[in-house]
């Protein structure tokens, strides 16, 4: 994976590690979840445009949980 010999390398605290561990557990999940759907399109074909969610749709409601999610001063 690296380069660098072990030896060189700084090691993480204990909770930086399980910071990354918990980070790359939730990244792989989401390439899972889409494997599973392109896996499922190759099978059966492209899903009606009519269940679908629109993409703007899609879009405002990502962007209000992200503002939702957001720590606000006021």
């Amino acid at each position: 994976m690296s380069e660098q010999p072990a030896a060189e390398r700084r090691p993480l605290d204990a909770t930086a590690a399980d910071a990354v561990r918990a980070y790359a557990a939730g990244e792989r999940a989401r390439t899972d979840r889409l494997a599973s759907v392109l896996e499922d399109i190759a099978a059966h074909g492209y899903p009606p445009a009519e269940s679908g969610v629109p993409w703007e749709t899609a879009r405002d409601n990502h962007l209000a949980e992200l503002a939702g999610e957001q720590n606000r001063v006021t």
